[in-house]
């Protein structure tokens, strides 16, 4: 059986005027749906029980074929002049908002959006459009879990597309300004929203609209509207909840406890801030909530996670993605994972954000979460006395800068964490800055504290910014001073460090149990290829730790070639990384004549060599910890921080030490303490053997020692590794070959 609207349409085409039937077929539906609320009397029919879905399709189709014969592009139709000037759009929001009959505003919705989609002619310019569409925002996004949340995740989604395709739309969607106080506009307002200027009015630009009329022949008369279960149509207040618009209804669906809803909304959030036009993305940030309730949204998800969680955990966690949110599990489930990760899931969406959109939006959104969360929320916590708090908030932090990659969010979390102050230390500074605390939380009383600050810093030197090195290290070595003056600068490492002569010997420390083998002797002249210095250098640290400390020969798999294949590879990424840095090829000259000035390594450098020089003394997994971070900062291609991390043979300035002599130093004292530990040799390879998973593990006298043992070893092996593969140490732009599958 054909419809009605199907004979309307083939006799209107038989006739070759389609206009007058169309218009008069339009009217007719719009007047069946107005009836419905003067004759009904039936308040429980669901709303899809009814012919209103009907009809709106019937209008909706009718629209759409009206368009497609149009012969002038971009010119409205009777029906769509109709739809615009009786204020139709107004009038279903009104019957969305009443939600009578029940399921009223999910039609709503589905026709708003469908209009918007299906016809062509630009509609969000209209007043007459614009305005409802404010509205039905306003009704939508507020309470998670309403029943219309698909529907008005699809209407987003049109509106999103469409201002993607007119950035100018969005001051027009946007002006969803709160009301209260204001007096209600006469119905015939033809004021368009600020901002707005240049832009005619088009709710009054037609010419050819249907008589007064037939205008009015299926509107509701107020006799009847009054007698009717159609609500009046009143500006309503936004409930003191502030401005409501297009952003906070996506971030209201954002909060939905459907998942599919949650990503809808996130990619329409999405491509609203990466909007191609500088006025409109200027408008966003300056005239909009956006950057405001993204921040504060994350912020709440921080108060809401539990006061203390498990570094362990949270690092277990990690991997978390904003468009694959880890679902808990009752397997390897702790309190607070699901919270945990909703956080998490939501910084990784901050930080995708601010990595597609707009420039002008991505700077106000990283400052926004800067200043919202590092400042006004994590800060405090890092600064607490609270060894709980602490320890919470560094391993939070680190779990954000694994996964942090916007470039414009890890300037402001670089800022935030080092500050800007470009002048270096000195030894008795003690600035309040975060980062001194930070530093100084490296060596806490707290094991625990000092192993997971240690890992924030760890991450922090794997991100790409420049000022992260700067700042840590390089403004402490930039004119060199740990180099002694006077003397003739190296060459190819001919000039030796004399280990007697080093000012941390002076009191015959080394003891009588140090073997000639652990004294780095001269480097010979260098053949061509430059071989023989890279072999001293590599010889001066695997013989650093004496033969009857080391445990590896007796082990397999624990050999120096393991560590050259592994600092290959992370050397090749580290080079990638800092290529475009700009850093210089050598070391900066130095004048014998210069008066020698005092060197300090600065704070971070100086916990470090503490922290090393303590290394027999401290658990395992502080030890692991230490050694994994210096070896972290021995592999860049920094001339200087090469020099002074790698280089056995630099020639230091009286009253300096570096990474070698720290070494030397620890193995001095290793040295006397050996004679009074019974079977040491035994027990050092029983407790690698512990290490390693290949027996029970059991309580040993001297257990921290002996670790200490192991770690050392094994981290002497690791540097002469990563010296062998940056060798020669000519900045970072450096061709290695593949490595080598034997020992030098």
């Amino acid at each position: 059986m054909l419809s009605r609207l199907g004979a309307l349409l083939q006799e209107a085409v038989g006739a070759r005027e389609p206009s007058i039937d169309l218009l008069q077929a339009f009217v007719e539906h719009w007047k069946g749906i107005t009836h419905y609320y003067i004759e009904s009397t039936d308040e429980n029919t669901p709303a899809k029980k009814t012919d209103i879905p009907w009809r709106l399709k019937q209008m909706l189709d009718i629209l759409v074929y009206e368009e497609r014969q149009q012969a002038a592009v971009g010119e409205a139709g009777p029906c769509l002049e109709y739809l615009l000037q009786h204020k139709i759009l107004e009038t279903l929001c009104t019957l969305g908002k009443a939600e009578y009959p029940p399921g009223m505003r999910q039609q709503v919705f589905q026709f708003f959006s469908k209009v918007l989609a299906q016809v062509q002619h630009p509609l969000l310019h209209y007043l007459s459009v614009h305005r409802p569409v404010q509205k039905l925002l306003r009704l939508g996004g507020t309470v998670p879990g309403s029943l219309t949340e698909k529907e008005e995740v699809q209407f987003t989604t049109v509106l999103c597309s469409k201002i993607q395709q007119d950035p100018e739309l969005l001051a027009y969607i946007l002006e969803g300004k709160k009301t209260i106080g204001r007096k209600k506009a006469p119905r015939d307002s033809t004021a368009l929203p600020r901002d707005t200027a240049g832009h005619r009015d088009k709710d009054h630009s037609h010419s050819s609209a249907p008589s007064r009329g037939t205008q009015r022949d299926g509107e509701l008369s107020g006799a009847q509207a009054s007698n009717s279960h159609l609500p009046a149509e009143t500006e309503e207040p936004d409930c003191g909840t502030g401005e409501s618009n297009l952003i906070t209804s996506l971030l209201g669906l954002c909060k939905s406890k459907k998942s599919r809803v949650v990503l809808k909304a996130q990619e329409n959030l999405l491509l609203l801030v990466s909007v191609a036009s500088q006025a409109a993305a200027t408008y966003l940030v300056q005239s909009s909530p956006c950057c405001p309730v993204i921040a504060e949204h994350l912020c709440q998800l921080y108060q809401s996670l539990p006061a203390f969680l498990d570094p362990a955990d949270i690092a277990a966690l990690e991997g978390i993605s904003w468009r694959l949110p880890s679902a808990p599990s009752d397997e390897g489930s702790f309190p607070g994972k699901e919270a945990l990760a909703a956080f998490l899931g939501w910084f990784d969406y901050c930080d995708h954000l601010i990595t597609e959109a707009h420039a002008v939006v991505a700077d106000a959104l990283a400052k926004a979460v800067a200043e919202k969360l590092f400042v006004e929320s994590l800060q405090p916590q890092l600064l607490h006395v609270s060894e709980q708090s602490i320890l919470t908030s560094t391993a939070l932090l680190t779990a954000m800068l694994r996964q942090l990659r916007s470039p414009a969010l890890l300037r402001e979390a670089v800022a935030f964490l080092l500050g800007t102050d470009p002048q270096p230390e000195g030894p008795e500074d003690n600035p309040r800055a975060l980062c001194a605390h930070l530093i100084r939380h490296c060596d806490h009383l707290s094991d625990e504290i000092s192993i997971a600050t240690l890992r924030l810093f760890e991450e922090l030197l794997q991100k790409p910014h420049e000022w992260i090195l700067h700042s840590l290290i390089l403004r402490h070595l930039e004119g060199r001073l740990y180099v002694a003056r006077g003397s003739p600068e190296p060459e190819n490492y001919e000039d030796t460090l004399d280990l007697e002569e080093d000012p941390y010997f002076t009191d015959g420390f080394l003891g009588p149990g140090l073997q000639p083998s652990a004294k780095p002797r001269p480097a010979p002249a260098p053949n061509a290829d430059g071989k023989t210095a890279v072999t001293e250098i590599v010889n001066s640290f695997l013989c650093l730790v004496p033969e009857e400390a080391k445990t590896s020969a007796f082990l397999e798999e624990t050999g120096y070639d393991t560590y050259v294949h592994d600092a290959y590879g992370l050397f090749q990424e580290c080079s990638s990384r800092v290529a475009s840095w700009c850093w210089p090829l050598g070391p900066t000259p130095l004048d014998p004549h210069e008066p020698e000035l005092p060197f300090f390594e600065g704070h971070f450098l100086r916990v470090l060599f503490d922290r090393m020089s303590r290394i027999l003394d401290q658990p395992y997994s502080l030890n692991l910890q230490v050694t994994s971070v210096l070896s972290r900062l021995a592999l860049f291609p920094h001339p200087h921080i090469h020099e002074y991390l790698l280089d056995p043979y630099v020639s230091l300035a009286p009253g300096c030490r570096s990474l070698f002599s720290v070494l030397v130093r620890v193995i001095g004292d290793l040295m006397q303490r050996i004679q009074r530990v019974p079977q040491f040799p035994g027990k050092l390879l029983l407790v690698r053997k512990q290490l390693m998973g290949q027996v029970p593990g059991e309580q040993l006298d001297h257990q921290t020692l002996l670790q200490g043992v192991v770690v050392l070893e094994e981290f002497c092996k690791e540097l002469a590794a990563i010296a062998f593969v940056k060798f020669p140490p000519r900045g970072p732009h450096l061709n290695l070959s593949p490595p080598p599958e034997g020992q030098v």
